[in-house]
């Protein structure tokens, strides 16, 4: 890829790490947009196809898990396809899937479009991670990654805001079609600027097997958590899922060691300033995605908002999160990834336990400064912490690097969205057991069950506040992290036979 990409810097100029950039950019925004711009579209999919909610949900987790599987299929398109090829190629069927489930006629088919589009996004966004690397000198890289980082999370931050105003002005079947124009875009602009597959190229086998068992890991746990509380945990079925989802990971991991060209180098998870680094991504992935699902089902159930409404309450948050990813790339050019990534994680978890204090009488101005203070916080800590960790691996290792911590965002992601709904739903159901008679007042619906509103309000509570613990402990390993950056330890490498680079 090093002789493409010089061959493009010669003909462009000075001027191509930002054409470049800019291409990657626009498809991250476009990728990461669709990931929670369907959220608030959720309750009118129900209602047009007459299903419940214990299989709408897959609009959402159907979407996160793909993408979480297809994450480590990047650095295999990458060497497989070359960079070009697979950019341009997961982007035109993203479109498709766009396209398809705008127009789907069953439930089924709108869940698979969402499924394929995860599925592309998953492949795509590590590849935009990896170009940035390879284009940016490496006192400029947190730059970029920064800049990167615009796209990469502006999107979910944004999207329930312009999926909202999409549901009340057309109907559920627009939000499908909102990132086809910015695809189709970036599908031109990477025609021109992104790399093509080096000649003599070693091309990589693809590890079938360790991917089947991710994904049977996935689709195994994600749909155990979704449906335990519903179906009973003690039933033979959730019992039998969750243990295939534990027989499934030990296998994985297991063949992923002995794997010549594995799926995920399991063994770069040996240098500890990269496990570490791949640690708080998880924990970061959790708090996005889990905070977007809370936030706008908060202030709808409990504070009655449209979900126009809801959506705007997230986007002055965003927009300022956007703002601090420049910053804090810029920060971790010159100091350790722990300073912007310490001050980050306890400005989240500071807002998220103001949070847990909110209920329906909280003014509409202090849920929207919290939640900005979290989101700012969010900003400064998430390009240290892809620039940081893979800073640490060899030159060789950055494609398998950046597939896996994207891949420790995402799943993060999905299980943090899964586990606080099943949070919410236990902590509500505690509290209206907990409450006397005389305290129940007026009932609201949630999963089929009359509750409390008081109730459903202290399960909201709960969950803000795991959110905000779960943040606190994250100082554990960004401190290990900064340990391996700023005390200018060099980590061990990982043997070059074992890359899968």
């Amino acid at each position: 890829m090093t002789s493409s990409t010089e061959l493009l810097s010669e003909r462009y100029g000075p001027a191509y790490k930002w054409l470049a950039t800019i291409t990657v950019i626009v498809g991250s925004l476009s990728m990461a947009l669709s990931s929670t711009v369907v959220n608030v579209a959720v309750p009118d999919v129900m209602s047009a196809f007459d299903i419940p909610q214990s299989k709408a949900h897959w609009l959402a987790t159907g979407f996160l898990a793909a993408m979480t599987a297809f994450m480590l299929l990047s650095a295999w398109a990458l060497h497989t396809f070359g960079m070009r090829l697979a950019y341009g190629g997961g982007m035109v069927i993203f479109i498709v899937a766009s396209v398809a489930g705008g127009l789907s006629p069953t439930e089924d088919l709108v869940i698979l479009s969402r499924v394929v589009q995860g599925a592309m996004a998953g492949i795509i966004q590590p590849l935009a991670m990896v170009m940035i690397f390879h284009i940016f000198p490496p006192r400029q890289r947190g730059l970029g990654l920064g800049l990167y980082g615009l796209g990469a999370m502006l999107g979910p931050a944004i999207g329930p805001a312009m999926g909202g105003v999409l549901v009340d002005v057309f109907n559920w079947r627009a939000v499908f079609f909102l990132p086809v124009p910015t695809c189709l875009i970036s599908l031109v602009l990477g025609f021109y600027f992104a790399p093509g597959r080096d000649a003599g190229t070693t091309r990589m086998r693809f590890d079938w097997l360790g991917f089947g068992l991710l994904s049977l890991f996935l689709l195994s746990l994600l749909w155990a958590l979704s449906n335990g509380q519903r179906l009973g945990w003690q039933t033979p079925l959730i019992i039998g899922l969750l243990a295939v989802a534990t027989a499934t990971a030990v296998a994985f991991v297991y063949w992923e060691l002995r794997a010549r060209q594995p799926l995920l180098n399991v063994r770069i998870f040996t240098v500890p300033g990269f496990a570490a680094g791949s640690i708080i991504s998880f924990v970061f992935g959790a708090g996005i995605f889990g905070s977007t699902y809370l936030i706008p089902l908060f202030v709808q159930e409990i504070q009655g908002f449209t979900p126009t409404a809801a959506g705007m309450l997230l986007l002055p948050a965003g927009l300022l999160m956007a703002m601090m990813f420049p910053l804090g790339g810029h920060i971790s050019d010159r100091l350790s990834p722990f300073v912007p990534i310490g001050v980050g994680t306890v400005l989240f978890a500071v807002s998220c336990y103001i949070l847990s204090l909110a209920d329906v009488n909280t003014m509409l101005g202090v849920l929207v400064f919290w939640v900005i203070v979290g989101r700012i916080g969010m900003g400064l800590g998430f390009t240290p912490i892809n620039a940081g960790a893979l800073r640490i691996l060899d030159y060789s290792q950055v494609s398998q690097g950046a597939g896996a911590v994207s891949f420790a965002r995402q799943i993060g992601g999905a299980l943090g969205v899964n586990l606080l709904s099943l949070i919410l739903d236990r902590r509500t159901l505690y509290h209206a057991r907990a409450m006397p008679d005389e305290e129940i007042t007026q009932p609201l619906q949630l999963l089929g069950q009359t509750i409390d509103l008081q109730a459903y309000t202290r399960g909201f509570q709960d969950s803000f506040l795991v959110l905000g613990l779960l943040f606190m402990l994250a100082l554990i390993p960004a401190w290990i992290m900064g340990r391996y950056m700023g005390g200018g330890k060099s980590a061990a490498r990982v043997s070059s036979d074992q890359d899968g680079a």
